[in-house]
């Protein structure tokens, strides 16, 4: 069997999986990338996410990941939900996170896809990878040809957008290998105006993560900087805010994966519910979801920052507008 008849059966596999796009990358040492990697960390941009810096050489080879690896296998997986919380003045939380965990999501399929393959191909030494290992998803993503890393760092496909997961299978055996995909944003800057902390760059293509609103929700620990006040625009986990002007997303199709659908109560729940959940509505709200990642102290946390003159506080039988435990 050919690498390329190999590579249209793992392809057809994957989209009966759910996948939306695969590609197909030699494993090969980023050197180049490791130049900007390197560059990037020295200008402190990763923020405390000191986990950035660890594992280098894994991240820039897929060899250390997976001996004799040959290929990287790259999928994306839609996530894209329109659907918006029904009091405009609501907390707003990032799509990717409205359901299910991802990670335990897409997972299973890789598996599922990675089973099919040693099955057809026999003995395949493979590892699956959804944003829990030191890989760069969205260089791989790159050249696999799913898309170019637009100006906001983030993976464009000129046929879908940018809401999507990546992830990927890295094994050792051989595959037609794709070609990159040319970078479409032209003069574009939609994204760099519109992000309300200045995390882009002015010519974009680079992103401070210590001033984008999913580091300051999602992976800061400590309070929120002051000089972020009044700018984070009712985020209260991660952001989509580069994504919502981005022209290529009006290409966008909402998912049809039902476990990333979000709870009944979720984009129902006014502001005044937000300010008041209790760690037992938090629990069930998000009992299989991302958000459960920040904790409920750590939800309370930014909640306190978008709105200081209301903390939450305790529902009572005397604060009709309070959320009762589902």
């Amino acid at each position: 069997m050919t690498a390329e008849s190999r590579a249209e059966l793992v392809r057809a596999e994957a989209y009966r999986l759910g996948f939306s796009f695969v590609g197909f990358a030699r494993a090969e040492r980023l050197d180049e990338e490791a130049r900007k990697l390197e560059a990037w960390l020295r200008q402190g941009a990763h923020g405390k996410m000191a986990y950035m810096e660890n594992y280098f050489d894994l991240r820039i080879d897929p060899t250390r990941l997976v001996p004799g690896a040959k290929t990287v296998i790259c999928l994306a997986y839609n996530y894209h939900n329109p659907d918006k919380p029904q009091d405009p003045e609501a907390p707003k939380i990032s799509q990717y996170a409205y359901g299910e965990d991802y990670h335990h999501v897409v997972k299973r399929r890789l598996k599922a896809l990675l089973a099919y393959m040693q099955e057809k191909f026999g003995q395949i030494h493979g590892r699956c990878f959804v944003d829990s290992a030191p890989v760069l998803e969205r260089e791989w993503a790159r050249r696999a040809g799913i898309g170019w890393n637009g100006r906001h760092t983030l993976t464009i496909n000129p046929r879908a957008g940018s809401y999507f997961f990546l992830a990927e299978i890295m094994c050792d055996l051989v595959l037609a290998y794709d070609d990159p995909i040319r970078d479409h944003c032209g003069t574009c800057r939609r994204c760099i105006d519109a992000c309300p902390t200045q995390a882009i760059s002015r010519s974009g293509y680079w992103l401070d993560a210590a001033k984008c609103i999913s580091y300051l929700t999602i992976e800061l620990r400590d309070d929120i900087p002051e000089a972020f006040r009044g700018k984070m625009e009712q985020w209260m986990f991660g952001c989509d805010i580069c994504q919502e002007v981005c022209p290529w997303n009006r290409f966008a199709r909402r998912h049809q994966e039902p476990a990333f659908e979000p709870h009944p109560e979720l984009l129902t729940m006014t502001k005044r519910q937000w300010l008041d959940i209790t760690e037992e509505v938090f629990q069930k709200l998000f009992r299989k979801s991302a958000v459960k990642r920040v904790k409920f102290q750590g939800l309370q946390r930014t909640l306190r920052f978008l709105y200081p003159q209301k903390k939450p506080s305790t529902p009572s039988k005397s604060n009709p507008d309070a959320l009762n435990p589902i």
